[in-house]
């Protein structure tokens, strides 16, 4: 994935609490949401760069797990938290 840009962005509260729910209810965050309406905003008007990358489906990312019928597996012994089968 290319780099990111970092933005400071000032809301009015209700604005920015209307966004959240709204990003809540598509499964994005407030982040996500914004570049969404953004990058929506950018296309309708004939502006949004070719070049410009794609962006992740709505939702929780994909595991990247090595055993994917135990996803917590990994994490489990990079803790200690598993125990020796018999």
């Amino acid at each position: 994935m290319s780099e990111r840009k970092g933005v400071l962005l000032r809301l009015d509260p209700a604005v920015h609490d209307a966004l959240a729910g709204w990003a809540a209810d598509e499964l994005r965050s407030t982040n996500a949401q914004i570049e969404f309406l953004l990058r929506s905003a950018l296309a309708e008007a004939g502006r949004l760069p070719s070049h410009a990358g794609r962006m992740r489906k709505p939702g929780r990312p994909q595991s990247q797990h090595r055993d994917n019928a135990n996803p917590g597996r990994d994490h489990q012994a990079q803790a200690g938290q598993l125990r020796a089968e018999p």
